[in-house]
């Protein structure tokens, strides 16, 4: 049986969020930065320890805030507005900040504490992964990776990994611990070993 695993990633201005995706599909890494204007989704597959798993992983643009958790108001805004389309009803929210720039850290700060604050009362929680992007920038560090990880692990209590979209370092990790904290029964307690499941699979994209 396959299932597929809805993923949102968050972050602000150049922090490297589609510079992580797009390593992550299609192994490739480009100098230039293109911010991102509008929800890009991506429909890959891939196979987990044996077990064909579909993501689709939604690359949204910077959000000003989290789209609120009343009903109806939650339904009405985050339909009205395409860049947040389907940002509530994800299975996993990968947040990332520049590991080199403090207001990046801010931002995926608050915007998860607003995750927190719009959850409705009674569901299971949705995992949240904090990601450190620009890894080989490690000299030019603003907090350090000490704090990072004790604040999100213990704090926080979302999981923490630092990557290197440039150098495609912790990339595959990071999807693979995404996929166990979902709750993935057949991906726990197991050596993870990840792979795509078809080269087409890989290119499925749509921009909207």
């Amino acid at each position: 049986m396959v299932t597929t695993f809805k993923i949102a990633v968050l972050g602000a201005q150049g922090v490297g969020k589609s510079a992580i995706v797009r390593q992550f599909l299609y192994n490739e890494f480009s100098e230039v930065c293109a911010p991102t204007t509008a929800r890009r989704v991506y429909l890959p597959a891939v196979v987990m320890n044996g077990h064909v798993h579909d993501l689709q992983i939604m690359d949204f643009p910077p959000i000003a805030a989290f789209p609120p958790g009343l009903i109806p108001v939650c339904t009405l805004q985050e339909w009205a507005d395409v860049c947040c389309r389907g940002l509530r009803s994800v299975h996993a929210y990968i947040l990332v900040y520049d590991i080199c720039c403090f207001d990046s850290f801010e931002y995926i700060k608050t915007i998860r504490q607003q995750i927190l604050e719009t959850r409705v009362i009674g569901t299971s929680e949705t995992p949240i992964i904090i990601v450190g992007n620009k890894r080989d920038l490690q000299r030019g560090r603003v907090i350090p990776r000490w704090n990072v990880s004790n604040l999100v692990k213990k704090t926080w209590k979302c999981g923490y990994i630092e990557c290197s979209a440039k150098y495609n370092w912790h990339i595959v990790l990071l999807f693979s611990e995404l996929l166990k904290s979902v709750g993935c029964a057949r991906c726990k307690h197991v050596h993870t070993a990840i792979r795509f499941q078809g080269a087409l699979r890989r290119n499925r994209c749509t921009i909207m």
